[in-house]
């Protein structure tokens, strides 16, 4: 393009170059590169204005400023009680006899100290699962009666008077050819005062830095890839599509209305909320119908995990899914989409960054807060989640329906933080669990104003795929217990906006958010491997510029 326009402006240059023979060499030269030098300018800002023009730029920015209050129940701390159980193992190995207090084991690692570091730097998870099994369940009962009133800890609260986060995005998107589109989103989501893009585990599901929600948590001032994917349109003059990259995943109904956006993510969200790599192949049935078929990888086994320094039988295996999407019909007024879809070969979580505050193995703490990279060591089995959900605007309303359902298949296999729905020390057993929502919207003064209510509930084995909504606390949908929500949103201007937020929860059971570990009852004084949040409550102002 722009030697064809360097050729047109020679041939409008050449009365100039004509006129300019009566002038000497040295004049004309002079001139000649000046007026290339202007010309080189100004096609320089012709394709910089043609390159922008083929890219289209928007985004926000959103100030938050929460105000937490929330209770941690009484329970029994499973890391001290499996810190407890390793020393006592350690101690009957060296001794040939059971201890008659844990004071008795503690006095004999405090005197055998370099044989018990030796001890527990080599325990292996496989290893202290063959030890338990070693002993009869009259034993085993001893042991715990003797080692529970010690991992006893009274309920206590946590609370956080304000806390302040920043989120910035960036969305572009570019028609590539006349069926081929490109679009993508950059974010940056931070507390302020933190981008050590690490957390603190703390047993919740939103504070691992996992791919899943590395732009939709809090971790830090770096922008991040939260979506990056083409689509291939009328593919052979049908109406086929096709679509790849990261995925379009967050965000999706019902989820939206609650932040008064427009639908952002293609599945829906109250079932995945995942930022993840895959392939749609959708087809338009009509108008207002569109299935999809949609594949996604969660873990990729054979890079960057040292597989190749573990023999075969002991390497994992990838975790993938596929699933059915299908908008059965969408228009300005209504949606109903319903959703099918199986996780395989799930691993005891994902790749990712954490400071662990106890050894999962040994429960002992963790000394200083070390960065470490968790990597997955076992495939529990198979997960089915399926739902499906009304959306309806009915003038100066909108609302919605939502039933979901999971179910697990687990493969016998537990690891240090427990199989499917099952503890370490357990056999895993298929369960399957429910969740209901609800919730309704009401604009007025012209649709500046809107105010609404939402309502959901998850019963003891509730799953869904939701690290990345976007609740400081946890998803909400993840819970295993009731959330009850309301809102205001107030427009001052089109693209400037002030919502006031209230949510509340309640949790039933244990483990909210986790497809492992064996969900227990909270008003019985259970066992918790980490602190679980019994009730929770939150007011949040919001402040949201968009451009």
């Amino acid at each position: 393009m722009r030697k064809t326009l360097v050729s047109l402006a020679m041939l409008v240059l050449m009365p100039l170059f004509a006129n300019a023979q009566a002038q000497s060499p040295e004049d004309q030269a002079k001139q000649l590169r000046k007026d290339i030098n202007e010309l080189e300018k100004r096609l320089d800002k012709v394709e910089r204005k043609s390159a922008l023009d083929r890219v289209r730029f928007s985004g926000d920015y959103r100030f938050e400023a929460h105000s937490i209050q929330a209770s941690i129940p009484d329970h029994y701390d499973g890391m001290k009680l499996q810190a407890g159980l390793v020393n006592t193992i350690f101690y009957y190995g060296a001794t040939g006899q059971l201890p008659t207090g844990l004071d008795q084991v503690n006095q004999f690692v405090a005197s055998h100290y370099g044989d018990y570091l030796y001890f527990t730097s080599n325990l292996t998870f496989a290893q202290l699962k063959q030890y338990m099994g070693g002993f009869p369940p009259q034993m085993q009962a001893g042991l715990m009666q003797m080692l529970m009133p010690a991992a006893y800890t009274k309920g206590y609260d946590v609370n956080n008077s304000i806390l302040y986060t920043s989120r910035l995005r960036f969305n572009f998107d570019s028609d590539v050819a006349d069926n081929v589109k490109f679009a993508g989103r950059l974010a940056m989501y931070k507390v302020w005062g933190d981008s050590t893009a690490v957390q603190v585990f703390n047993g919740q599901s939103n504070s691992f830095d996992i791919d899943g929600n590395t732009s939709t948590v809090p971790n830090s001032d770096i922008l991040r890839v939260e979506r990056a994917y083409f689509d291939w349109d009328n593919i052979g003059g049908t109406a086929l599509y096709l679509s790849i990259g990261r995925r379009p995943s967050t965000g999706g109904p019902p989820m939206n209305l609650r932040q008064g956006e427009m639908r952002g993510g293609t599945p829906m969200g109250s079932l995945i909320d995942f930022q993840f790599d895959g392939i749609t192949a959708g087809y338009h049935l009509s108008d207002t119908s569109t299935l999809r078929l949609c594949y996604g990888r969660g873990f990729e086994s054979g890079f960057g995990n040292g597989q190749q320094l573990q023999q075969p039988a002991d390497r994992l295996k990838d975790a993938d899914f596929l699933g059915l999407n299908w908008d059965i019909y969408n228009s300005d007024e209504m949606l109903i989409q319903t959703t099918v879809a199986r996780a395989f070969n799930l691993t005891d979580g994902f790749n990712g960054l954490i400071v662990l505050p106890n050894n999962p193995i040994t429960g002992a703490p963790v000394g200083g807060p070390v960065v470490m990279r968790f990597t997955p060591s076992a495939n529990l089995g198979d997960m089915d989640i399926a739902g499906v959900v009304l959306q309806r605007r009915d003038g100066p309303v909108d609302w919605f329906v939502n039933v979901n359902y999971d179910k697990s298949h687990p493969n016998g296999v537990t690891g240090p933080f427990g199989g499917l729905f099952s503890d370490p020390f357990e056999v895993p057993k298929e369960h399957s669990g429910t969740m209901y929502y609800a919730g309704a919207r009401y604009s007025f003064n012209d649709g500046r104003t809107m105010v609404g209510a939402e309502y959901n509930h998850g019963s003891q084995y509730w799953f869904n795929f939701t690290p990345s909504q976007d609740d400081i606390i946890a998803p909400k949908t993840a819970t295993r217990g009731h959330v009850i929500e309301a809102y205001v949103i107030h427009k001052i201007n089109p693209r400037f906006l002030v919502r006031l937020g209230y949510i509340d929860y309640t949790y039933d059971y244990s483990g909210s958010g986790w497809h492992i570990g064996s969900p227990k009852k909270l008003d019985s004084t259970p066992v918790l491997g980490f602190p679980t949040y019994d009730k929770a409550k939150m007011w949040t102002l919001s402040m949201t510029a968009r451009f």
